[in-house]
């Protein structure tokens, strides 16, 4: 499958997945926040990943279909699930005991900036054009502002964890690009046996280091943790992998572009978190910047030839 699907091709329901993949996605960081109240990070990561992986399993089992049993399956499951959820999110769950939700929004998707600059410097399978680089320069100016203006009058405690949050995000970039090794499968079962291998790898993992029989989470964690695992990850990730199969890589990451501001907004209204001046301003620079790198290459054309001016007939 080419890097980006034809435009020919997209539909409003297309852009409606795009949407819905927003809408699930942009809830994960207020949930976490919630749920780490009183759900240690590698616990509440395992718990999502299972919760979600059972979920997919039952919906599976209804549809009639199976997870595949062959070693290439889930050699590839693996892989895009650790880089794709497992590191990348235990990376940004432990860094949101630090850094409060908004900020983590703002942060966590600039990953369409670091995709195009993957591509740009190694696989270079998608044109670098100048709308594009532009785009990448105001989304890392805007990543600078969020994190460099609370800093100004000294290193602050959130740097090394703001700084935790763009390393995850580069690891999301990095499976957006290998994510269309697996288009060839059923979006449920990718997501399905992606997120049984995480949480199943995590879970010992979690006994040993949380002890989680000797935990006392809140209602709200739990309900936090169950809403995670449903919408965020077994819908989030059946979208995303459907997303990438009649969108590809280029759209698809234009998510990042729309869960800003709902992300933001549910920070503010769910945990009541202010906006500093920084965040808002580095809100609108990563957002303008991720909305010129996924513009398309035909409208990008016509807006030029609109501003140079029709050229005179004969």
């Amino acid at each position: 499958m080419p890097p980006d699907a034809p435009q020919a091709r997209r539909g409003w329901r297309d852009y409606a997945l795009l949407l819905a993949l927003a809408c699930c996605w942009s809830s994960t960081y207020p949930l976490t926040k919630i749920g780490l109240g009183s759900i240690p990070p590698v616990t509440f990561i395992s718990a999502r990943s299972l919760i979600a992986a059972g979920f997919l399993l039952v919906i599976l089992r209804a549809r009639g279909l199976r997870l595949p049993t062959d070693g290439k399956a889930w050699k590839l499951f693996a892989f895009q699930q650790t880089i794709n959820s497992t590191i990348p999110f235990l990376m940004i769950t432990w860094a949101q005991q630090y850094v409060a939700a908004a900020p983590t929004v703002v942060l966590a998707s600039t990953t369409p900036i670091f995709a195009f600059l993957i591509t740009w410097a190694i696989t270079r399978h998608e044109p670098a054009t100048l709308l594009k680089l532009i785009g990448a320069i105001l989304g890392l100016a805007g990543t600078a502002v969020t994190i460099g203006l609370d800093t100004l009058g000294g290193l602050s405690s959130n740097l090394f964890a703001e700084t935790v949050i763009l390393i995850a995000t580069i690891s999301f970039a990095c499976a957006t690009i290998f994510g269309l090794k697996l288009t060839d499968y059923d979006p449920m079962v990718v997501a399905a046996g992606s997120l049984l291998f995480g949480g199943t790898v995590l879970l010992p993992l979690a006994l040993i280091v949380d002890h989680p029989w000797t935990l006392r989470p809140t209602a709200e964690a739990l309900v936090a943790t169950a809403a995670m695992g449903i919408f965020s990850s077994a819908f989030g990730l059946m979208l995303f992998y459907m997303c990438l199969t009649r969108l590809g890589t280029l759209t698809t990451n234009a998510q990042g572009y729309l869960r800003i501001p709902i992300g933001v907004g549910l920070s503010v209204l769910l945990l009541g978190e202010p906006v500093p001046p920084n965040l808002a301003l580095g809100l609108v620079l990563v957002m303008a910047g991720v909305a010129a790198m996924t513009i398309p290459r035909a409208h990008y054309r016509k807006w030029v030839e609109r501003l140079r001016g029709k050229p005179k007939a004969g």
